[in-house]
């Protein structure tokens, strides 16, 4: 690999902003400076300008690069990426050279499935919150990724919700967002197939 496309946080700082954008220069100075940033690394905007001049494909050289940065990521953290007992989660978020507030996309707790769910709901003692989790994350990465509309995620809350007698999402409890989470894999399969 003679190029380098991603960078640690504590790789890089304010003045790399052409290449690492806006949100990724930010995060590598809060990192340089010792701010409690958790790790994570940045795609660069270059990877982007490559993706888009591969065809819309991930080459193999910025795939193999991302992995092994995921395998840094989970030596500093102690966690393991899909890991069922200590799973790690990430956020992927979007950036650029320039901000640009509310346009760029973000997924949440990725990482996430219905084995992790549960260590998350035990770990936590908190099962309400790892199933809002999981049933956020299947929206999101159906929307994002796979551009399934959040209507009819929407649409699923609110017939809960109704059926439930309730008027708020707070409301909802932990075995309502489990039925939520499979409505919702069950939603992405019929658009997706």
């Amino acid at each position: 690999m003679s190029h380098k496309f991603v960078y640690l946080f504590k790789e890089g700082d304010a003045t790399m902003r052409e290449l690492l954008g806006g949100k990724g220069a930010n995060l590598a100075e809060m990192t340089k400076l010792g701010l409690p940033v958790p790790q994570g690394f940045t795609v660069s905007t270059e990877a982007c300008t490559q993706y888009y001049e591969d065809g819309r494909k991930i080459n193999a050289d910025i795939q193999a690069e991302i992995m092994e940065n995921i395998t840094k990521m989970e030596e500093i953290t102690g966690k393991k990426f899909g890991d069922k007992e200590n799973p790690l989660l990430v956020s992927v978020r979007s950036g650029a050279r320039a901000s640009m507030p509310g346009m760029m996309d973000t997924i949440l707790n990725l990482g996430l499935n219905e084995d992790v769910v549960e260590t998350m709901a035990e770990m936590s003692g908190n099962p309400r919150w790892a199933y809002d989790c999981y049933r956020r994350f299947i929206q999101m990465y159906s929307d994002v990724v796979m551009e399934v509309g959040k209507k009819y995620f929407e649409q699923l809350i609110d017939e809960m919700k109704e059926a439930k007698g309730v008027t708020q999402d707070v409301d909802l409890t932990a075995e309502d967002l489990k039925t939520l989470a499979e409505q919702f894999k069950a939603e992405y399969k019929s658009k997706i197939g």
